[in-house]
Order: C-alpha cells, then sequence, then structure tokens
C-alpha cells in the first residue's frame, strides 16, 4: 500500500513537470525518458518525497536498492524481502550495491568500519546505535541529509532522520568501511 502511494505521488509530480515543460519538446521529451526510467524513479523519490539531495555523483543503483525494499517486513535474522532485520538490510545492501560482504550482525559489522562522527557521514557510510543497550543494537545506511535507511522492527524497512529525538537518543557513532576490509572484500 505504501509503495503505491508513494508511485501516484511520484506520478504526480513527473505529470505536474511534464505539464510545465511542455512548450519546450526537447525537455518534453527528456521528462518523458525520465519516467520510464526507475533508476531516475527511485531518485526522484528520494529528493522531491524524501527530501534527500540526490546529485550526479550519487550512488542510484544504492538509492534504487533501498526504493525496492521499503516496507519489507522485519524478520530477526532475515535477509530477503520476505522479512529482514537490520544487519540483514545493510549486509544485502552492501553485497548489492558496493559489491562487498559485511558482517551478519550489527556489532560485528563495526568491528569493520573505521568510526566517525555524524558530520562526517557521506552517502553510503553504515550508522550504528545503542537502543537500551550498553552494546550496539542497531545498525541502517546514511543516505545524505541526516537521513538514512534501516529495517525497524516495528515497521520494517524504512527511512529515519537522525535528528529525530528516538534517532538522537540511540545514536552511538557513523562508521565508513576500512579500506582494507574494502579491498579483500571485493578481490
Amino acid at each position: 500500500m505504501k509503495k503505491i502511494m508513494i508511485l501516484i505521488l511520484l506520478a504526480s509530480f513527473s505529470l505536474n513537470s511534464i505539464a510545465q515543460n511542455s512548450k519546450s519538446t526537447s525537455s518534453n521529451s527528456a521528462s518523458k525518458q525520465e519516467i520510464s526510467d526507475p533508476d531516475n524513479l527511485a531518485s526522484q523519490f528520494f529528493s522531491q518525497v524524501m527530501g534527500v539531495a540526490i546529485s550526479a555523483t550519487s550512488n542510484t543503483k544504492m538509492y534504487q536498492f533501498i526504493y525496492d525494499w521499503l516496507g519489507t517486513p522485519y524478520r530477526l535474522g532475515g535477509d530477503t524481502q520476505k522479512g529482514v532485520d537490520c544487519s540483514g538490510f545493510a549486509f544485502q545492501l552492501y553485497e548489492k550495491t558496493f559489491n562487498t560482504m559485511i558482517g551478519s550482525n550489527s556489532r560485528n559489522i563495526f568491528s569493520m568500519v573505521n568510526p566517525i562522527s555524524k558530520v562526517e557521514l557521506k552517502e553510503g557510510d553504515l550508522v550504528f546505535f545503542k537502543i537500551k543497550s550498553k552494546s550496539i543494537s542497531h545498525v541502517g545506511v546514511y543516505i545524505g541529509d541526516n537521513k538514512f535507511a534501516h529495517a525497524s522492527s516495528s515497521k520494517g524497512v524504512m527511512i529515519s532522520n537522525l535528528n529525530e529525538p528516538y534517532w538522537q537518543r540511540y545514536f552511538y557513532k557513523g562508521g565508513r568501511l576500512l579500506e582494507s576490509i574494502k579491498d579483500k572484500m571485493q578481490n
């Protein structure tokens, strides 16, 4: 149901832009091309609906992956679109988007990163949380503009904002995969 609503919103944004550009045939044909491009559909969703600035250097494959997984239900230990937990989602995203294997739980994944502060986060970095625990208990993938994708135990795969009081309270650190691990995993 969420994906249908999102598609309706995207269609209305796209139709509105087509109507505004109909005087110029070149921009009209570019708009038609954008609508049929699934990578562009995901980019439009993140830029227009989620408020995430998508640049020419953005990893559209990552945004497409997240878009395809939005609404996937939560399942502890899961790593498929039938059900996934936070580390399973991060694992699948890194494998499919970056061709890199990472750990199978949030604490293992944290051992594979250089810890970074919230202000240093870049698109594709990992974000770690200690939710009502002394150890890391949740992981997500940073997508830009203080937003991150993750598998929530209550709502499944979703986008959240690091500035929301809940996430601010439990945020531990960001992390960027160690270059030595990236090289080893990609070879």
